[in-house]
């Protein structure tokens, strides 16, 4: 019949999309729509953000002549923007405040944090930034956009779970988080290998090699359409890098410049404060030499540089003024409660340090440096370059910012000094404090596992029995339902140990707390005493049992149930619970929580459980460096026993 045709017709509908998604490959469907999404969403904000900034300046133009109006509006338009974005975010969601980078680290480390991938987050994160950023203030893209891919990416496997049960994967789901830190650096700036190689060094403690193919392809993809958008905006002639520079390329630097490339990088204005973000970048990096051009006529082609360049102030002065005045204000901006990226501001005061020096260089060696009888010219820009780089490497605690600037200036030519500024930066930032995003987890106090100080033997000495907890809160075959809601109601914990007794204490498993609360909640309904009684014949008929109850009707007493020994086989059981032995190092602790994202693992002797170590203990650990008090304890006992 018609209905049955129809029927089948629905049933079949299903089986064929699935095979159609199938056949096409999930991960290539997914990728392909990640990254045309984010794309979308990345040239609307700069789209929308660019459109504020233009009125910002256009409002300013107009009002000049009237300096009590032109400062009223120029300090107004941003406050609105500013609480517009804090007090939205607050209202839809609290989750979108900040980066998302130090988050993010959390969540792919294995922790829950709640309502962090919402659509609510995103819906919050994406207004709020582009408020953030259509108000002039110094604050950055990428680290706000990366928590937005992300959002997107887990929605996304959300929705193709529909087609494919692969995407309900725990496991799964944390190669999709990472590929969509990916596509959020790579889209952000146009930069698909620098954006990857990034999000891997910010958000991963170990990478697995499975997702570099993916996190490379949406990536990529992504920064293609980003780039098109741009060019049928009319942004741009054709698909190029985003702050193109033009240095030479026979002899882009000398070698007796490499110590004035490094030595600013270990140290490490007014006039220009009508530049906006990008226009700040383009300027930093031209070919000119703003020493030489001062007090001069203006040159031909020097655009927005211009206003670097004062007759009655040294640039010396304008530079160095504006780093200071940079540098307090991207501290207080991106601690607002808003969307907010520390990236780039930090590049741009990086920039500005080294076009700072590059000037110094000129200025120092005017005619240029003479190399086999030829001379050739200092390039202010080229330091500028190198500088930002290095500062946002030094910042980050990465070495990908290199290849960033690559693919950002579309040249390769000071490859050599850029690596090695990047490289000393990082090497003198490491040492002295964490990075940017390691110290907001701190300050946050976000559950992260700190990393081990590299060549300390102690790690080594220190074993899983000198930090483990001995009092382990358990649960046995022989536990009554008393004590199961006792243990429930006086703790937190997610997973409880099951072992076959209290005295011989041999582990047999894990019980999630939801089972446990869920077969308590059971045992003790009113339903099933009152079919316990109508089995046993002591309550009413069966036809009253889900009708009307008699007044006088008095079900089994709480007391004869709570004191019942729990019935295991109602619940499931993780038989294989994550357990180590009283003599696993510490390195080797680390090393598999930080590897398989571990929040806590059972200590076990000869199979008896005899104590529990969690991500808890082991970073307050590290924290405090108690391994050094720990092992200089060793030393004295051994003397002792001497």
């Amino acid at each position: 019949s018609s209905h049955e045709q129809r029927f089948l017709k629905n049933e079949t509908n299903p089986h064929r999309s699935r095979f159609l998604v199938t056949r096409l490959g999930e991960d290539w469907i997914f990728l392909v729509l990640l990254g045309i999404t984010m794309a979308l969403v990345s040239w609307t904000m700069d789209y929308a953000s660019a459109k504020s900034l233009q009125a910002y300046k256009w409002i300013h133009g107009e009002l000049r002549g009237n300096i009590p109006l032109q400062y009223l509006a120029w300090v107004s338009y941003p406050l609105l923007f500013v609480l517009f974005s804090s007090l939205f975010c607050h209202l839809v969601s609290p989750q979108a405040i900040g980066s998302g980078i130090p988050e993010l680290k959390t969540i792919l480390r294995g922790v829950v944090l709640k309502e962090y991938l919402t659509v609510k987050a995103f819906i919050a994160k994406v207004i709020g930034l582009t408020a953030a950023l259509g108000s002039g203030m110094p604050v950055g893209k990428e680290g706000p956009f990366v928590h937005i891919a992300s959002i997107c990416a887990a929605v996304l496997s959300r929705f193709m779970s529909i087609f494919s049960g692969v995407y309900q994967n725990p496991y799964c789901y944390t190669d999709i988080l990472t590929v969509g830190c990916a596509v959020g650096v790579g889209c952000c700036f146009g930069t698909p290998l620098g954006g990857v190689l990034f999000s891997i060094e910010v958000t991963s403690t170990y990478f697995a090699v499975r997702n570099y193919w993916r996190g490379y392809f949406a990536a990529t993809f992504s920064a293609f359409i980003f780039r098109v958008l741009s060019v049928f905006n009319k942004d741009a002639v054709t698909i190029t890098a985003l702050f193109r520079t033009n240095f030479r390329m026979d002899f882009p630097f000398d070698l007796q410049e490499l110590p004035a490339f490094h030595t600013h990088i270990l140290s490490i204005g007014f006039m220009a404060g009508e530049l906006m973000p990008r226009e700040c970048i383009n300027s930093l990096f031209d070919n000119f030499t703003w020493t030489k051009i001062s007090g001069s006529p203006t040159p031909v082609g020097l655009g927005r540089s211009a206003a670097w360049v004062h007759p009655d102030v040294n640039v010396f002065v304008i530079l160095l003024l504006f780093f200071l005045m940079k540098f307090w204000m991207s501290a207080v901006a991106t601690t607002m409660p808003i969307p907010s990226g520390a990236f780039m501001p930090v590049f741009i005061l990086g920039a500005a340090f080294g076009r700072l020096v590059g000037e110094i260089m000129a200025t120092l060696f005017p005619h240029g440096i003479v190399f086999d009888s030829i001379l050739y010219r200092i390039i202010p820009g080229g330091y500028a370059v190198i500088g930002a780089a290095a500062l946002t490497g030094a910042v980050t605690h990465t070495v990908s910012t290199a290849v960033i600037c690559f693919e950002l200036t579309g040249q390769i030519s000071h490859i050599l000094p850029m690596m090695v500024a990047v490289i000393l930066a990082n090497m003198v930032a490491q040492g002295l404090q964490p990075s940017l995003y390691d110290s907001i987890i701190q300050v946050k106090k976000l559950p992260y596992l700190p990393e081990l100080g590299f060549g300390h033997m102690s790690q080594y000495n220190i074993f899983v029995e000198d930090i483990m907890v001995r009092k382990v809160k358990f649960v046995s075959l022989q536990s009554t339902y008393r004590e199961v809601k006792l243990l429930l109601d006086s703790s937190s914990l997610k997973s409880i140990p099951l072992v076959d007794s209290k005295d011989s204490m041999i582990l047999l498993g894990s019980i999630d707390r939801l089972e446990l609360l869920a077969l308590c909640d059971w045992w003790l309904s009113p339903e099933r005493r009152l079919l316990m009684q109508v089995r046993t014949g002591q309550g009413p008929p069966c036809w009253l049992v889900f009708s009307v109850l008699p007044k006088d009707f008095t079900p089994v007493h709480l007391t004869d149930l709570m004191d019942k020994p729990m019935e295991i086989d109602e619940i499931r059981v993780d038989p294989s619970p994550f357990q180590l032995v009283e003599r696993t190092s510490l390195h080797k602790t680390h090393t598999l929580f930080s590897l398989l994202g571990l929040s806590h693992a059972y200590v076990t002797s000869i199979g008896k459980l005899v104590g529990v170590v969690a991500l808890k203990e082991v970073g307050n650990f590290i924290c405090a460096g108690l391994f050094k008090y720990t092992q200089l304890s060793e030393v004295f006992a051994h003397l002792s026993r001497l």
